[in-house]
């Protein structure tokens, strides 16, 4: 191994071993590294530069403005529409609240963009409501902390925008917003399937039938939000809008619907949602930084390429290689967050999976339903820890509930890794390549 790798890696461990923000794990680990290539100026400035031009991206305009959007739509009272409305078709079943938890966590999870407002909307509401209702705590947060990840699946999603930027423009942000859309589902309704045989078999109640005249007003307010997606697709996909411009338009939506329609955002609340997107903005985008200048380090030492030769010469196996790209991928979930994972293993997996006759739109939802799984596994799965401080209860004791959930997320992200179909079939109907 080059020293200068060997700088990386061990600054990095110990660093993340230390509990240090993980941007600043990447960023001092660069430094560190291009300090052991040789130098004494040169190394920081050329970090700033990879780092400044690693941003300097159109595209990336489209993170603020989804952040924003979810946001609005998350502090406008969207949660309690979307699982009124999901009550609506699968709250007579038995375990209905275990699958309304699923399906509004995928609505909100899709509208919002993100995980973890979706474990905070949906479980802050649904967990008590289920553990009132006879539904075991832990069995509660397990389903709302793995369904929340659909809508990093579902589109519109940060981390797919993310993704497009990691190759390059080879794979349009439209394109991987499409692929998405019945993996999320997939998952969805496999976890729905889960909680119902758990339900079957611990004699969880049978919700109630909404009468026909509550249905129509349930949806009556429920779709307004559910148009947000529609419009963001809609626009996309018949090239009215980019998706960085749509980005605007779901802002100017979700103003006006949390503002005006719902009315739940008063306009003096509007200072303190900017300052808070304003600062995720930033993480974020402190995490692309770092990572981009990390990519460079690891472009200029050859990895990508000779991870590639490693795995390729290791087995002529296709479905092999994948299975072992899969468990690195599942393994560093565990421990990096999303966005830095997928900047920084983008460049050295993406190369290995086209070999292999992969597309790149299927490998970008195949590494992101991966990570998707990351978040809910210890030790820095933020959607496990958000949903256990929730519910109220402790890593230990959700993780056995968790299990179930977990096996059929693998068994989504088994049949997305070598069913080509399930990602490619929607971009194909739209003219993605």
């Amino acid at each position: 191994m080059d020293w200068p790798l060997l700088v990386l890696i061990a600054t990095f461990v110990v660093l993340l071993a230390l509990n240090v923000p993980v941007a600043f794990c990447i960023g001092i680990a660069t430094v560190a590294s291009m300090f052991a290539v040789g130098g004494t100026f040169e190394p920081l400035l050329l970090t700033a530069q990879k780092m400044a031009t690693g941003i300097n991206s159109f595209s990336l305009l489209a993170i603020p403005f989804f952040v924003l959007a979810g946001l609005l739509m998350g502090r406008g009272g969207i949660a309690k529409h979307l699982m009124d409305f999901a009550e609506v078709f699968v709250g007579p079943f038995r375990g209905g609240l275990a699958y309304i938890n699923v399906l509004t966590c995928m609505f909100f999870g899709a509208i919002s963009g993100s995980a973890t407002a979706a474990v905070s909307s949906i479980g802050g509401f649904m967990v008590p409501q289920m553990t009132r209702s006879g539904y075991e705590r832990n069995f509660n947060a397990s389903i709302t902390i793995t369904a929340a990840t659909t809508g990093l699946l579902i589109p519109p999603s940060n981390i797919m925008i993310v993704y497009s930027l990691a190759t390059g423009g080879v794979v349009s942000i439209a394109a991987i917003f499409i692929a998405g859309i019945l993996p999320g589902i997939l998952v969805g309704l496999t976890l729905m399937a889960v909680a119902g045989i758990i339900s079957a078999i611990r004699g969880y109640g049978v919700g109630k039938r909404v009468p026909l005249m509550e249905c129509v007003v349930r949806s009556a307010k429920a779709i307004p939000s559910l148009l947000l997606i529609v419009i963001i697709l809609g626009g996309i996909l018949s090239g009215k809008f980019t998706a960085t411009e749509a980005s605007a338009i779901a802002v100017l939506y979700a103003f006006l619907l949390a503002v005006v329609v719902y009315r739940e955002v008063k306009l003096r609340e509007l200072p303190g949602i900017l300052l808070q997107c304003g600062v995720t903005t930033s993480v974020v985008f402190l995490l692309i930084a770092t990572s981009m200048a990390m990519s460079f380090v690891l472009a200029s030492q050859n990895i990508p390429r000779n991870v590639s030769e490693a795995l390729l010469t290791l087995t002529d196996n296709r479905y092999a290689i994948l299975l072992i790209m899969n468990l690195i991928l599942l393994a560093v979930g565990t421990f990096m967050d999303m966005t830095p994972a997928v900047l920084v293993f983008t460049p050295i997996f993406l190369p290995v999976a086209e070999q292999l006759g992969m597309s790149p739109i299927q490998f970008g939802i195949v590494m992101i339903l991966n990570l998707c799984i990351g978040l809910c596994t210890p030790p820095v799965g933020t959607c496990l820890f958000l949903g256990c401080g929730i519910a109220e209860t402790t890593m230990s004791r959700v993780f056995k509930p968790l299990l179930p959930f977990f096996v059929a997320m693998i068994g989504v992200l088994l049949v997305t890794t070598y069913v080509p179909w399930l990602s490619l079939a929607l971009p194909h109907l739209f003219g993605f390549g």
